[in-house]
């Protein structure tokens, strides 16, 4: 491939997603002006900063927003997968969309595991730039589940897939040669020696043994009241956080606007920005930019990082 393109897709076509692309679009033509941006969504969201391929009529219905939301990730991911494009960077969907619209995916991580037939794959949320100095990195073991069934997903194997797969995407696309990475508790405390639960024990404990004995260097697990800390001081290169919520908190409390969503596992690089459609703020001041450029910019940190690694 000569030079860099990303795809971008727009989103559920309701949201926030192509009021920002358009607003982002005259600064991604001025300073970007070495990457070839393929922009994808429904008919009439041309954000006028490349190639734009529609994938049909917004009826102004949710299943239609489902339906077109669905259809772009199928084709950004479509390109990818062919070498078209080193990466795609998505706007936010709406799930109760795509559940009008009949998917049973309902979020772009599953999505995209399937459509790849990726078998281990990951959800961190990565910003490089936070009021501490140090950047913040949180891997979700589990993701978007009910909380009921988190006890059930958590296990001793899945704790040792996630953080293979975290540190090999850190000693790769970050070129971090030893990464360290911390385990954030499930249990008050981390259970304060069995006071609050065992998981700290019979799952997480073993987990870091046989990280480490394989050299990859775990710590942990830390209470959730203070690993997050840490990481802001610089302690930890990424932390993983057994449950959605607690990551996310801590991660959007400290990084709302800079955070990036980034896909691990799949054949190809995928970013998001962390936030939502934002239905709520659409067409108003309160829009923000900041962390849709932060996605598509590390989408090119991470192409331009992989590519000279292969060429190395």
């Amino acid at each position: 491939m000569s030079g860099t393109r990303l795809a971008i897709t727009m989103g559920d076509p309701r949201g926030v997603g192509p009021d920002i692309i358009t607003r982002l679009a005259p600064k991604l033509i001025s300073e970007y002006s070495d990457v070839e941006f393929i922009c994808i969504g429904p008919e009439g969201f041309d954000p006028k900063i490349g190639e734009y391929l529609p994938v049909g009529s917004f009826e102004d219905t949710e299943a239609s927003a489902g339906a077109l939301s669905a259809l772009s990730i199928e084709k950004a991911a479509s390109l990818a997968l062919k070498g078209v494009v080193s990466g795609i960077v998505t706007s936010p969907i709406s799930k109760p969309a795509l559940r009008a619209a009949g998917k049973k995916d309902l979020d772009h991580t599953s999505m995209l595991c399937n459509l790849t037939n990726s078998q281990n794959v990951g959800m961190l949320m990565n910003a490089e730039a936070t009021t501490s100095g140090f950047p913040l990195r949180v891997l979700l073991a589990t993701t978007h589940i009910p909380f009921r069934h988190v006890a059930k997903k958590l296990t001793t194997d899945l704790l040792i897939s996630q953080a293979k797969l975290l540190h090999k995407t850190l000693t790769r696309f970050w070129n971090i040669e030893d990464p360290k990475i911390a385990f954030c508790a499930v249990n008050p405390h981390a259970s304060d020696e069995g006071l609050f639960g065992d998981e700290e024990k019979i799952i997480f404990q073993p987990a870091v043994k046989k990280l480490s004995d394989i050299g990859i260097r775990t710590y942990g697990p830390f209470p959730a009241d203070t690993v997050f800390t840490r990481g802001l001081s610089g302690d930890f290169d990424a932390i993983i956080a057994p449950y959605h919520d607690v990551g996310m908190a801590a991660f959007k409390t400290s990084t709302f606007g800079k955070g990036v969503n980034v896909t691990l596992g799949l054949p190809f690089i995928r970013t998001s920005p962390d936030h939502g459609t934002a239905f709520d703020i659409v067409g108003t001041k309160k829009v923000k930019t900041s962390s849709m450029l932060e996605a598509i910019q590390l989408a090119l940190k991470m192409s331009k990082n992989v590519f000279d690694t292969w060429s190395s």
